[in-house]
């Protein structure tokens, strides 16, 4: 059986004789072919020559065209910010510049970065379609609603109900029309991306959300594809509820519980995928990590309809011998008991890393603990949040992002107790946990941190 084949029967929901293997293999495609991400994402030729090397490297079973949830947006007007090792990020908002839906562009696949996406599926196709599963990964409908309206969103969900529901059915169709570019060329599976659900509750989910992906599911299955939800982030909350919609798949972040994932997708015969840890483990951690965290996801998980993978786009510059190791535990049985015998590595303490002095500070001392706002949206929304909110205060508020991507990030994340990214802490309490407050209750949050240290002043 290639391994095409058992991930199709994986996605399907059908017991494998091992756990499929699809690495997101996005940005970090350039890495591997010594490109920036600016330059990788924007070539055909580049994206397939990466790819290939993954493919040789990482024996998956599947493999992503592309990871970039800026395509869509880019095509209706959202300008970008291009990077050298994340892919880019939205800088503007048409529909919140005073457009209207109906000023936007039409998609389809003449537009914008399209033509290379269609290149480049085709290319692959040709060079390892017998035997490895390609996705098609589409910006979700309420991500692409957010890239459109921005921030203002979340207090339209309130207050402009009606809207907000156009805009995103708006949304489902531009999904509608990626998938369709996506399945005329070929792609076997299709991954409706969606980030930003991630903060939202579930009865939002239910009334703004559900509607659209349903629609976009029963599109898909009538083509005759397959279809996944994947969301990067903390969606506990929004678990059950996902597993209610018509995707085939759900897929995970690393800070699911997979057990739980498990028993509500086998009870709505759905299949599941996640979650490997992104930074701890796949960039800062080695091979050890990885095999050990990769035999405790496969434990959890089983071998019916289980995709592992990362818990979303791999970082830039993964090194490679830990996606190696990775591919060693899916593939060899003897790696996994020689594993087995492998004793988990100490915790780091992070006795090294301080928290900032929040009592003496002579200002609000927000730490933002995301996974890097530069290439995770939620955490590149939150962040433009708690800019604008220290604007609108009347108070003075230092303002720290801690990525972590690198240790001092992960460290501060320990140090401050935070379980979930993205989390807003306001003078070293964790306050709004993978959830964008709308402005009002950031600015009220923040203030009332002034009060007690202007009575001490005073």
């Amino acid at each position: 059986m290639t391994g095409k084949n058992l991930l199709l029967q994986a996605v399907q929901g059908k017991e494998t004789e091992r756990p499929a293997w699809l690495p997101f293999v996005g940005c970090h495609g350039g890495f591997l072919i010594g490109k920036t991400a600016t330059e990788y994402l924007q070539s055909a030729e580049l994206m397939v020559e990466g790819l290939k090397k993954a493919k040789a490297l990482y024996k998956p079973d599947g493999l992503p065209v592309a990871f970039d949830l800026q395509i869509e947006a880019e095509i209706l007007g959202c300008k970008l910010h291009w990077a050298d090792e994340v892919p880019p990020a939205v800088t503007s908002h048409p529909l919140a510049l005073g457009k209207k839906i109906s000023d936007l562009p039409e998609l389809d696949e003449t537009k914008g970065r399209f033509p290379i996406i269609v290149q480049t599926l085709e290319a692959l196709k040709t060079e390892m379609g017998g035997d490895t599963a390609l996705y098609g990964l589409i910006c979700g409908p309420f991500t692409l609603a957010l890239h459109l309206l921005g921030n203002d969103i979340f207090l339209d969900m309130y207050d402009e109900e009606d809207y907000v529901l156009e805009v995103i059915d708006y949304c489902a169709d531009i999904c509608i029309k990626s998938s369709n570019i996506y399945l005329d060329h070929g792609a076997d599976v299709i991954g409706v991306v969606d980030p930003m659900t991630s903060q939202i509750s579930p009865s939002h989910f239910e009334q703004f959300v559900t509607p659209a992906m349903n629609k976009v599911f029963d599109h898909i299955r009538a083509r005759g594809g397959i279809s996944s939800i994947f969301v990067c982030g903390d969606v506990t909350r929004n678990l059950e509820v996902m597993a209610k919609t018509r995707a085939d798949n759900i897929s995970v972040d690393e800070q699911i519980d997979m057990a739980q994932l498990r028993g509500l997708c086998e009870a709505e015969k759905k299949s599941f995928g996640g979650n490997i840890k992104l930074t701890a483990v796949l960039l800062l951690g080695d091979e050890d990590d990885a095999k050990m965290e990769v035999l405790d996801i496969m434990e959890k998980s089983g071998n019916k309809g289980f995709i592992l993978a990362p818990g979303c786009d791999l970082p830039y510059a993964v090194p490679s011998q830990n996606l190696v190791a990775v591919a060693s535990m899916v593939h060899d049985p003897y790696a996994r008991e020689a594993a087995k015998s492998l004793q988990t590595k100490a915790s780091d303490s992070f006795d090294d890393i301080e928290l900032p002095d929040y009592h003496g500070a002579r200002a609000v001392v927000a730490d933002v603990i995301t996974l890097d706002s530069t290439s995770c949206a939620p955490c590149q929304y939150m962040m433009e949040a708690v800019q604008k909110a220290a604007d609108k205060a009347m108070v003075k508020v230092w303002i720290n992002e801690h990525k972590i991507k690198v240790r001092e990030g992960i460290g501060m994340m320990v140090k401050l107790g935070v379980k979930n990214l993205p989390t807003i802490c306001i003078n070293g309490e964790p306050t709004f946990a993978s959830i964008i407050p709308d402005q009002a209750t950031l600015v009220k949050a923040i203030e009332q941190a002034a009060l007690p240290k202007m009575s001490v002043t005073s």
